[in-house]
């Protein structure tokens, strides 16, 4: 067997395992999808010893686990866990339904009455939603404070604060976390406190992904992903991950038993087979239309402010070198952008509307790290859950600023059709005042 050692992480991510005690891998060039809810016993005894061992981790080497029920485990999600924990560096990893049923298990599985949550005042508006409609009803207080606030992120923390929540980039505004200053804040509260209690470092690393960022090298306890996004790439699965430490894992995997978010083995055999090997090639190419298109941006007279961590004008350019780089260690921007448009010359919700009707290259669609170039508001769209434009511009968001996803079009058709509406909505109004001058 060849010492994984020896390959770059992006050729893993293409291979996959050389040998894996889940599944025989000697004859399969492609790993195989294996779709059975429920899996023959030899003997009462060999199915008590499955669950026995449930909740256990199974290593790639050794004597193949015993398979249940697909609810409780099976060997193309377990493979797919399998790499990505490896891709994060990380000991464990628990696959669930979505993104939000990872984020919601891997709080609620450690949560408990009266503990408290320090989270970001800007996170995807749904994980928003979940803080505000569901934990206050459940006992659990979340704070929200500016993670970058170190002074103020101390201040917040109480004896019952079990989590540091984040996302990093931020979900829409691009915005950077410190990660390694909140380990150090979460090193010095835990210092105090005894092992069951220890303040945890979670992050969000859906817009990054591990190609562009492994915050567990820098000092985070969890790791988060949608794999709905980049990590499945083509907008055809649901999925979502919590990548642990393993002595977080059998709790994980009951949670995911008895609540019951699994996630579909055709779902991870897609994202296994097409998603992981094609990460590393996908997002170089976004990334290369995205500085295209936010540094064509960035000089229109129409768009206000552009934020994209690839722009030498964004203001945490320095801790974006520090912590968004892929594999190989070279900078890695990701594919996202998000900008507002001077309202005085352009209205957003008319030029979004405008991408949608006249547009071929960019499409009108939420969700993100898709193969087409995707467009939202998300004051009004996925984040429509802190109530509206003003809310969400308390928190960092502006009112009709706009985020866009690259896709994997030629760079020259996105400018061309983000060209073209421009042009069609700054020449309306003046041929509105010619009409009305002629009268």
């Amino acid at each position: 067997m060849v010492k994984k050692k020896s390959y770059k992480q992006s050729t893993r991510l293409v291979h996959g395992p050389s040998h894996s005690a889940k599944w025989d891998f000697t004859h399969h060039v492609t790993p195989p999808l294996s779709s059975s809810t429920t899996y023959r016993l030899d003997s009462a005894k060999r199915g008590a010893r499955g669950f026995q061992e449930f909740g256990h981790y199974v290593s790639d080497t050794g004597e193949t686990p015993v398979y249940i029920y697909d609810r409780l485990d099976e060997p193309t999600r377990s493979i797919l866990e399998g790499e990505l924990a490896d891709a994060e560096g990380g000991g464990a990893c628990v696959t669930f339904a979505s993104g939000m049923a990872a984020i919601s298990a891997a709080m609620s599985s450690v949560l408990v009455p009266g503990d408290e949550v320090v989270a970001h005042p800007m996170v995807y508006g749904c994980t928003h939603s979940l803080f505000v409609n569901w934990y206050a009803r459940q006992g659990i207080l979340v704070k929200r404070v500016d993670l970058n606030d170190i002074p103020a992120v101390k201040q917040a923390i109480t004896e019952r604060t079990r989590i540091l929540y984040f996302e990093s980039p931020v979900n829409p505004t691009l915005e950077l976390i410190d990660i390694a200053a909140l380990r150090k804040v979460a090193d010095e509260v835990n210092a105090k406190r005894p092992a069951a209690r220890k303040l945890l470092v979670y992050i969000d690393n859906t817009f990054a992904t591990p190609f562009g960022q492994r915050p567990l090298e820098h000092g985070a306890d969890v790791v988060l992903h949608s794999l709905t996004k980049n990590l499945g790439g083509f907008g055809t699965e649901l999925g979502g991950a919590v990548i642990c430490p393993r002595v977080m894992l059998p709790s994980l995997l009951l949670y995911r038993k008895d609540f019951g978010g699994i996630l579909a083995s055709k779902s991870a055999w897609s994202i296994l087979v097409y998603g992981l090997p094609t990460l590393a090639v996908r997002i170089k190419r976004q990334q290369y239309t995205a500085g295209k298109v936010a540094a064509w941006l960035e000089k229109h007279p129409a768009v206000k402010r552009v934020a994209y961590p690839g722009l030498k004008s964004f203001p945490q350019r320095a801790l974006a070198r520090r912590q968004l780089v892929n594999f190989d260690g070279d900078f890695t921007p990701g594919n996202m952008i998000y900008f507002e448009l001077d309202e005085s010359k352009v209205n957003a919700e008319r030029f979004v509307d405008q991408i949608a009707a006249e547009a071929y290259s960019v499409t009108l669609a939420v969700s993100l790290g898709h193969t087409k170039t995707l467009i939202e508001m998300p004051s009004s769209m996925t984040h429509s859950s802190y109530a509206g434009g003003d809310a969400c511009a308390t928190k960092g968001a502006t009112a009709g600023a706009i985020r866009l996803s690259i896709g994997l079009e030629s760079p020259s058709d996105i400018l061309g059709d983000l060209s073209d509406v421009f042009d069609a909505l700054l020449a309306r109004p003046k041929a509105k005042r010619k009409a009305a001058t002629a009268r």
